[in-house]
């Protein structure tokens, strides 16, 4: 039980750390490796042929953005 409690401790303290860090700074953690891009990946679903399931969310997006160009005011 004291090993739990000392890892809570440790993680909790942790925590107020990188709170206190984000009021001083007022800049988001980021993450260091570039994410997809480093990798050359520019979009998270590589396919030639993407699976139904994606091909769905497309048309969903085209359908938004036909939608909002359709209702622009400016």
């Amino acid at each position: 039980m004291s090993t739990f409690l000392a890892a809570f401790v440790v993680l909790l303290l942790f925590f107020v750390l990188m709170s206190i860090g984000y009021l001083v700074k007022q800049k988001a953690v980021a993450g260091s490796c570039g994410g997809l891009g480093a990798l050359g990946i520019e979009k998270a679903c590589d396919c030639d042929d993407p699976c139904d399931k994606r091909k769905a969310k497309m048309a969903e997006e085209e359908a938004r953005r036909e939608k909002l160009a359709k209702d622009r005011i400016i």
